[in-house]
């Protein structure tokens, strides 16, 4: 079983410092870019799905979120308001309540709908110290979000529709779902009092779930609607929730939302919140536990290591890495001054692709031995043969690192 928190360090993937304060990690060169690589396909996948990007501030009045009900229902999740001048502002635990102000930023018509809104952006919550931990668990949360904007009628396709975003991203990060699980109010919960609302929108995920097999939970829902959750499960079985679909009457009706129909009437659209790969720190917690660190070739922080036997097989290391950089794989030459020639292969064992160089190679011109993550060594080839090789597995996002191309 592979404990991120440590391997995570270890990979220097990220960290964390008394002075910035628990449940603050930062990134550390390594996990920067797996993250920003993850963000990125997120990003190409919605745009492929037809939302719009938005920056949103990750502040806001406490107004906002009296009105949204987040005030009183959620105020514990909280941190406590800050004074600037004559007004109080929070910094944000979610980012629907932003996201209905830009739909009402200017009229809408049924024409636009469904109007589907993403950000991947920060919310924070005030976690209890006890409950911190490495990333899964942190008070500043960068969140895959969008909220979609659309008729009733349109509902449940658009949940439908987030659920095979989220499939189709688990089957790109090979992340397994351990279960769905439909999240109901619960006695003793603070919600939103509204019964035929909540009937309406679990009628709607229902819908959406479409014969997907799925647990009823009692006391998971979130305050202002029930949702659809995607369980993943760590090692020793443990579940926590990646990614959500949810159905929301509640705000579009606080924040006065409104669009004009086909009878050149005025009607209340339906608010489907939506994370494909949750927040970004629970995504890579998990990536690391159940690869070992040993990523996906797309998302591999490092692709390639150009490994020169020798001083004399240097210079000819770095000219491969900069054909690499320029061809967009991400390569490092650790050379002679890092150790053996064994010391340097065990230490970039959780890199997919190894290119050895010694005088064999040199004198060959171009080649270079290749030595795979799997411990295979399909033997001496082109460094423009493995350069494409390894651009054509990244752009498939298999787990194939060489086959028949």
């Amino acid at each position: 079983m592979h404990d991120h928190r440590r391997l995570g360090r270890d990979l220097g993937v990220f960290g964390t410092d008394p002075l910035m304060g628990a449940g603050l990690p930062y990134w550390l060169p390594e996990g920067a870019t797996v993250r920003h690589t993850l963000e990125e396909y997120v990003r190409e996948a919605e745009l492929r799905a037809g939302y719009r990007h938005v920056y949103s501030p990750d502040l806001g009045k406490r107004e906002l979120y009296e009105i949204s009900g987040h005030w009183d229902l959620y105020r514990e999740d909280m941190f406590p308001p800050m004074r600037l001048g004559a007004e109080e502002v929070v910094l944000r635990p979610s980012l629907c309540p932003h996201h209905a102000l830009v739909y009402r930023s200017r009229g809408r018509s049924h024409r636009e709908l469904p109007l589907r809104i993403a950000e991947l952006g920060t919310m924070y919550r005030s976690e209890p110290s006890g409950v911190l931990g490495g990333l899964t668990r942190v008070r500043a949360i960068h969140l895959n979000d969008a909220h979609i904007f659309c008729t009733p009628e349109q509902a449940a396709g658009e949940a439908r529709a987030a659920l095979g975003l989220i499939r189709r991203a688990y089957a790109d990060l090979g992340i397994r779902a351990a279960r769905y699980r439909l999240s109901l109010p619960g006695p003793g919960g603070k919600y939103v009092a509204d019964p035929e609302l909540w009937r309406r929108a679990t009628a709607l995920l229902e819908e959406a779930l479409d014969g997907q097999p799925y647990e009823a939970a009692e006391g998971e829902a979130a305050f202002y609607g029930p949702k659809i959750d995607v369980q993943i499960a760590d090692a020793a079985g443990r579940e926590t929730t990646l990614s959500t679909a949810q159905i929301d009457f509640h705000q579009p009706a606080r924040f006065g939302l409104r669009y004009t129909g086909a009878d050149g009437r005025g009607h209340r659209p339906v608010m489907v919140h939506r994370s494909v790969i949750g927040s970004v720190e629970r995504a890579v917690a998990h990536l690391i536990e159940v690869s070992g660190g040993a990523f996906p070739v797309w998302l591999a922080p490092v692709q390639l290591v150009v490994l020169p036997v020798g001083d004399a097989q240097e210079e000819r290391a770095y000219e491969l890495v900069g054909e690499a950089v320029a061809r967009g794989v991400r390569a490092e030459v650790a050379g002679p001054a890092r150790g053996t020639l064994g010391a340097r292969i065990r230490a970039a064992r959780l890199v997919p692709y190894q290119a050895v160089i010694g005088e064999r190679e040199a004198a060959g011109g171009d080649l270079v031995a290749v030595r795979l993550r799997d411990g295979r060594r399909p033997g001496a080839v082109s460094g423009a043969e493995l350069l494409r090789r390894i651009g054509e597995r990244a752009r498939e996002r298999g787990r194939e690192l060489w086959g028949d191309a």
